[in-house]
């Protein structure tokens, strides 16, 4: 997506070979005219597959989440949360997820009545590098008795075994920006 791929060159920053650091504009600081944008191109890539519902990990990806959910005809987002908390009080499905970013190991949760079996779940974050959290929403949909249709990323870090073990599977997996690598600090990415 030229856009993603002209603010990743503007404020995107690499630290050390593998950290892609695009917080001015994503995930901690966010540019809602490129979020709309993206949730367009989502929304364009899996219309087809007919969703549901739409999913993500707390926290960095529920915005981008709801900007697909909303292109895609205002469809209900669930995100599952990295924490017990006293306010889920409901059948609860869990799942493992090592966080890169964090370096540590979470459970992830959803109360099982917020997605309705048999419904048809795009997963949508922010990153995708390892593939533990997007394995992990997969594993809570199998819980679930839910189908994924597809997964969208806003950011992949293509050198990464995440992104070529979901497409090894079969997976409908749009990335919309692919780094390759980090030299001196500077971000490369896949052409479009």
């Amino acid at each position: 997506m030229k856009e993603l791929h002209e603010a990743i060159r503007k404020y995107g920053r690499g630290l050390g070979t593998d950290v892609v650091k695009v917080d001015m504009f994503l995930n901690h600081r966010i540019d809602t005219e490129l979020l709309c944008k993206m949730g367009k191109a989502f929304a364009e890539e899996f219309r087809n597959e007919k969703p549901t519902l739409v999913m993500t990990v707390e926290a960095s990806g529920i915005a981008l989440a709801v900007a697909a959910a909303m292109e895609l005809g205002n469809l209900p987002v669930v995100f599952a949360k990295k924490s017990e908390n006293k306010v889920q009080t409901g059948d609860v499905a869990t799942a493992p997820v090592y966080s890169f970013t964090h370096k540590k190991e979470y459970n992830i949760r959803v109360e099982k009545r917020y997605v309705p079996r048999g419904s048809r779940v795009l997963i949508i974050d922010d990153f995708l590098a390892d593939g533990k959290a997007v394995e992990g929403m997969t594993q809570l949909c199998q819980q679930l008795d839910s189908e994924v249709v597809g997964i969208g990323i806003a950011v992949e870090k293509g050198f990464q075994p995440g992104g070529q073990q979901l497409r090894a599977r079969g997976i409908h997996l749009k990335s919309l920006a692919i780094v390759t690598g980090i030299e001196n600090g500077k971000i490369q990415l896949q052409d479009d």
